[in-house]
């Protein structure tokens, strides 16, 4: 059984700008986690593959094996305006020291 998965961490920047931001952020998650792609794919529900083509920013991953992916690993999606970016990361930045 795959270890308790660590309460994700607010990298220096959450802010995901294009698919490889993305797929770095996946894949230190899943480090973090101390996880073996194979176990994590298993604990997401996708294949090695998929997992692979997510954290190396390859075509031919779904929507809904993305959202597997971030449930699985702990993470989560937020949209948020370009233009309120700034404050929400500076929010952001001011819980973290608290």
């Amino acid at each position: 059984m795959p270890p308790a998965l660590p309460k994700p961490t607010i990298p220096a920047t959450p802010q995901v700008a294009d698919a490889g931001a993305l797929g770095r952020a996946v894949r230190a998650q899943r480090l973090a986690a101390g996880l073996r792609i194979d176990d994590a794919a298993a604990l997401c529900g996708v294949s090695v593959t998929v997992l692979s083509r997510l954290e190396n920013a390859a075509s031919g991953v779904t929507t809904k094996s993305l959202f597997k992916v971030l449930d699985g690993l702990g993470l989560t999606l937020l949209i948020l305006d370009k233009l309120e970016i700034s404050q929400v990361l500076a929010t952001l930045s001011r819980q973290a020291r608290k």
